[in-house]
C-alpha cells in the first residue's frame, strides 16, 4: 500500500513538472520572438560598429536557433513524458529520461560556450551618427524603417538629442517618429511650435541599455536556469519512478525450502525404499505348527 502511494505521488509530481516545461518553453519562445524584432532593428542601426558585436554577444544565447529548437523539442519531450507517466510505460519513461539528459547537456554547453561579457562603452554611441545621413533615401528604406521603429518603441529621438537629425542630415526638422503624438507633419509642427511634443531623450543611451541587458533578457536568463533545475528534478523523479515500476513488475523470488520439511520428506523416502520384513511363519511352514490334543482327537474320529 505504501509503495502504491509513493508511485501515485511520483506520477503527480511528474505531471506538474511536465506542465511547467510546457509553460516555460512557450514563455521562452514568446519572449525570444519579441526580442528578435528589437534586436534586428538594433543590429541594423549598429551595423559595422562595436555595438553590433556587443549586441550579438549579449543576445545570441537567447535567440540562437539552437535554443529555439531545444525549446520546441522540450515541448514534445514533455508530451512523451506525460504519456509515459499516465500509462506507466517503462520504454516511454526511459526515452523521456534520456531526452531530458541530452537537452540539459546541450543547454549547459550552449550557456558556457556563448557566455561572454560584451565590451562596449558610451563613447561608442557616437558611431551611430554615421548611419543617420542615409535616412530617407530610396535605397535605404530598410534603415529608415529601423530608425522609425526604434524611435517609436523606445520613445527617443536622434542619438544624443533630436538636434542630431538637423546636424547629420539635410532635414529641417526631425522625423515624425520623434513625436510623442504621431501624425503626418507632427515633427514640423513641433519644430516650429512646441518642442515638448518631441522626445527629448536620445536613442544612444537606449541602445546602450539594450545591449547591456533588458528586463526581458533577465527574464529569459531566469527561465533558462529554471528549466535546467526543473530538468534535474524531473530526471531524478523519473529514475525513482522507473525503479518503483520495475520492482513491482519483477517476479517474486521463490521461497527457500523449510529444512524441517526437507528432512521429513527425506526420511519418508528412505523408509519407503527399505524392504518389507518377511512373515515370521510363511504359508509353507504353517503345517509344522504343533496341534493341540483336542484338535488331534477330532481328526482321528473323522478318519
Amino acid at each position: 500500500m505504501a509503495r502504491e502511494d509513493s508511485v501515485k505521488c511520483l506520477r503527480c509530481l511528474l505531471y506538474a513538472l511536465n506542465l511547467l516545461f510546457w509553460l516555460m518553453a512557450l514563455c521562452v519562445l514568446g519572449v525570444a520572438a519579441w526580442l528578435r524584432d528589437y534586436l534586428n532593428n538594433v543590429l541594423t542601426l549598429t551595423a559595422d560598429t562595436r555595438l553590433e558585436e556587443a549586441a550579438i554577444l549579449t543576445y545570441s544565447p537567447v535567440v540562437h536557433p539552437v535554443v529555439i529548437a531545444v525549446c520546441c523539442f522540450l515541448i514534445i519531450v514533455a508530451m512523451v513524458g506525460y504519456c509515459g507517466t499516465l500509462k506507466c510505460n517503462l520504454l516511454l519513461l526511459s526515452w523521456y529520461f534520456g531526452s531530458l539528459l541530452v537537452i540539459f547537456c546541450v543547454e549547459l554547453a550552449s550557456g558556457v560556450w556563448t557566455y561572454e561579457e560584451p565590451s562596449v562603452q558610451r563613447s561608442d554611441m557616437i558611431s551611430l551618427k554615421s548611419r543617420m545621413p542615409n535616412y530617407g533615401l530610396q535605397r535605404y528604406q530598410w534603415l529608415t524603417h529601423a530608425w522609425n521603429s526604434f524611435q517609436t518603441e523606445f520613445k527617443c529621438c536622434g542619438v544624443i538629442y533630436f538636434t542630431d537629425w538637423l546636424e547629420m542630415t539635410e532635414m529641417e526638422w526631425p522625423p515624425d517618429s520623434c513625436c510623442s503624438n504621431q501624425y503626418p507633419g507632427c515633427a514640423r509642427h513641433a519644430h516650429y511650435g512646441d518642442l515638448i511634443d518631441l522626445y527629448q531623450e536620445g536613442c544612444g543611451p537606449k541602445i546602450y541599455s539594450f545591449i547591456r541587458g533588458t528586463k526581458q533578457l533577465q527574464v529569459l536568463r531566469f527561465l533558462g536556469v529554471s528549466i535546467g533545475v526543473t530538468q534535474i528534478l524531473a530526471m531524478t523523479l523519473t529514475l525513482t519512478l522507473l525503479w518503483a515500476l520495475y520492482y513491482d513488475r519483477k517476479p517474486p523470488d521463490p521461497a527457500p525450502p523449510d529444512p524441517t520439511t526437507h528432512t521429513h520428506i527425506q526420511c519418508s523416502a528412505e523408509e519407503a525404499q527399505k524392504p518389507m520384513p518377511a512373515h515370521p511363519c510363511p504359508p509353507e511352514a504353517w503345517p509344522c505348527t504343533p496341534l493341540s490334543g483336542h484338535v488331534r482327537f477330532e481328526m482321528e474320529q473323522l478318519s
